[in-house]
C-alpha cells in the first residue's frame, strides 16, 4: 500500500507555472515533516523544499524565491507550487516524508516526472 502518491507533474515552458501534489496516509502526515526532493537527469537526488508538522517552511536556495511549499491537513497533503520554472529544473520529483524538514528521507512517493522545455 502506498504511503506517499505524488501527482501533477508534467511538461512545461521555460517561465512556467506548475504545482505538485502529494498525499500521505493520515499517520504519516501527522507525525512527520513533509516534503520535496528532485533527480535531475544524471545527477544525485537533491532536497528541494521541506515543511514542519506546525507548518513552518524551509527551501533550498535555489529554490526560495521560486518554489512554494505548503501542507494541508484536510487532505493529508503536500504540496510544492513552482513559478518561473527553468530547464535545469528539469527532474524526478519525489515527495518525502520525515523526522526533519531539512532532510526527510524516512518514506517516499514514486516520483513524478516535470520537463522543462520549449
Amino acid at each position: 500500500q502506498a504511503q506517499l502518491v505524488e501527482s501533477g507533474g508534467g511538461l512545461v515552458q521555460p517561465g512556467g507555472s506548475l504545482t505538485l501534489s502529494c498525499t500521505a496516509s493520515r499517520s504519516i502526515y501527522n507525525l512527520n515533516a513533509l516534503g520535496w526532493y528532485r533527480q535531475p537527469p544524471g545527477k544525485e537526488r537533491e532536497w528541494v523544499a521541506g515543511i514542519t508538522t506546525s507548518g513552518t517552511p524551509h527551501w533550498a536556495p535555489f529554490a526560495q524565491d521560486r518554489f512554494t511549499v505548503s501542507r494541508n491537513r484536510l487532505q493529508n497533503a503536500v504540496y510544492l507550487q513552482m513559478n518561473a520554472l527553468k530547464p535545469e529544473d528539469t527532474a524526478t520529483y519525489f515527495c518525502s516524508a520525515g523526522t526533519y524538514a531539512r532532510t526527510l528521507g524516512e518514506y517516499w512517493g514514486q516520483g513524478t516526472q516535470v520537463t522543462v522545455s520549449s
